[in-house]
């Protein structure tokens, strides 16, 4: 046979290709090289594979020498940059990444352990956080928006035992005269009431209750402490001037002496004081598992004339609004420090806190939380990028030769690097969702284990997965040029 027509025409070629290789050479003779999937370089028999690739270069030459030389004169079309859509080489990086993941499970979890701790320490700082701040809204401060109380003394920050022994021999209790004294002095305060507390034992019929909160109050106390009645009444005004022996107790004390029973004019001992019921008031709850309800409110003058007036007394105080909160602050200050006979050189010798003191005090704990967390996972994403960095660098030398027949057949240097970020992408996005469903078990143990509240925002589960795509995607970009830049004829002299 002559050896210049031994060699098969396109056309003769092309019938005698099975339908893949059909598929294959169309695409070639339309100009449109896509990268071939690794699934399909599989089943391809290695001569099959030289043949189609040294048919590729014949056509090439040739449609090289029928092509016209370009004029000047030719009108040039520039292309339209192409918008991204999600081709078959991007779902092939997707469902190579996946492969990964499910036949190297030892490899995988070391691999994403990095982004998993960073991921799931993240989610859960911000969960507890979140949640404690629902929790202190709600739960800590009794005071409403517009309240505050003045105590003896009141400790915030950093525990400092020197300043508090100088701040108790400085500060004297408070009295009853000063009480007097704010209330017909002060203008802009719209309720002012006092009080004072002890633990005690209270018992009823054989049945007692131990360290019980006895408290001492004006009337309008339960109304400025938001501590609403259930069942019964309040104490009346007339009641705390004529030293009665009345009592309001706390849902604890009904549910331990009167289940079942209404509780309203039963006589209870108060440290062996008889008093009678009149109300009960609503259910509190807990705060970190101290129940707010063990409590047993009497008349202040009753409360005196049992335990004394020295020591113990506070007063709760509110604004006439929130706007004015500051000012009725600094109204009671300047009313304290007058009848005390402070020098404007001298502190205060008493304490005002209010509501935004505890939250301001939380915010500085939360922010300081929140710094600690934002060290650990910076190093946990650092660690697990590298990782995902190395593990990704291996695959490119393990698929060198993929690479290279890749390249022969079209695919551009953008083809294989983006191939390559999508599956570091992928990579650190799996280890990003696993963190968050740990993260979100962690949530609900530690909510029903513990008293400690924990709500999981949606907002971070969209950062922590998203965190841990943009990490995979930083860390991909050095294997990925790498990659792209692999000359196809040196790799495919690559071993398999």
């Amino acid at each position: 046979m002559d050896p210049t027509t031994s060699r098969a025409s396109p056309t003769s070629y092309h019938f005698g290709l099975r339908d893949l290789d059909r598929k294959i050479m169309r695409r070639i003779f339309t100009d449109r090289l896509p990268s071939l999937t690794s699934v399909q370089w599989r089943h391809m028999a290695g001569n099959r594979r030289r043949e189609l690739f040294g048919f590729c270069q014949i056509e090439r030459s040739q449609k090289e020498q029928t092509t016209p030389a370009l004029r000047l004169s030719d009108k040039v079309q520039v292309a339209k940059t192409p918008r991204f859509r999600p081709t078959a080489s991007f779902w092939e990086a997707n469902r190579i990444a996946l492969d990964s993941l499910r036949k190297n499970k030892l490899r995988t979890f070391l691999t994403l352990l990095g982004i998993i701790l960073a991921t799931s320490t993240l989610i859960s700082v911000t969960a507890f956080i979140h949640g404690m701040n629902l929790y202190i809204a709600e739960k800590v401060s009794d005071m409403g928006a517009d309240g505050f109380r003045i105590v003896r003394m009141a400790w915030f920050g950093p525990w400092d035992p020197k300043k508090f022994y100088e701040m108790m021999k400085r500060n004297p209790e408070i009295k009853r005269d000063e009480y007097e004294f704010v209330k017909h002095q002060a203008a802009l305060v719209k309720d002012l009431g006092m009080s004072a507390d002890r633990r005690g034992q209270v018992s009823y019929k054989g049945t007692s209750a131990a360290r019980v909160g006895i408290q001492g109050i004006t009337e309008n106390i339960p109304a400025i402490s938001n501590v609403s009645i259930d069942e019964g009444r309040g104490i009346a005004a007339e009641e705390v001037r004529r030293h009665a022996t009345v009592a309001f107790i706390g849902n604890d004390l009904r549910n331990r002496f009167f289940e079942g029973v209404n509780p309203i004019g039963k006589t209870i001992q108060i440290e062996g004081n008889p008093y009678e019921v009149v109300g009960v008031a609503k259910a509190l709850g807990s705060v970190f598992g101290q129940s707010q309800d063990n409590f047993v409110m009497i008349p202040i003058e009753s409360y005196f004339k049992t335990y004394g007036s020295h020591q113990g007394i506070e007063l709760v105080a509110k604004a006439l609004d929130q706007e004015h909160l500051m000012e009725s602050e600094d109204e009671v200050r300047m009313l304290l420090r007058a009848y005390r006979h402070l020098r404007p050189n001298q502190d205060d010798n008493f304490s005002i806190f209010a509501s935004e003191t505890f939250v301001s005090l939380w915010n500085r704990l939360t922010a300081a939380i929140a710094g600690m967390a934002v060290g650990i996972v910076s190093v946990f994403m650092l660690v697990g990028g590298i990782v995902i960095m190395n593990i990704m660098l291996a695959a490119v030398t393990e698929r060198t030769h993929e690479i290279g027949i890749r390249k022969s057949l079209g695919a551009t240097r953008r083809d294989i690097r983006n191939q390559f970020l999508v599956e570091a992408s992928v990579l650190a996005a799996s280890g990003g969702l696993i963190g968050v469903v740990i993260a979100w078990l962690l949530a609900i143990l530690v909510r029903n284990a513990t008293p400690l509240p924990m709500a999981l925002p949606w907002s971070s589960v969209f950062i922590g997965v998203g965190l841990s795509s943009v990490v995979g995607l930083f860390f991909g970009i050095y294997p990925a040029r790498r990659a792209a830049k692999l000359d196809p004829i040196e790799a495919l002299r690559v071993e398999r």
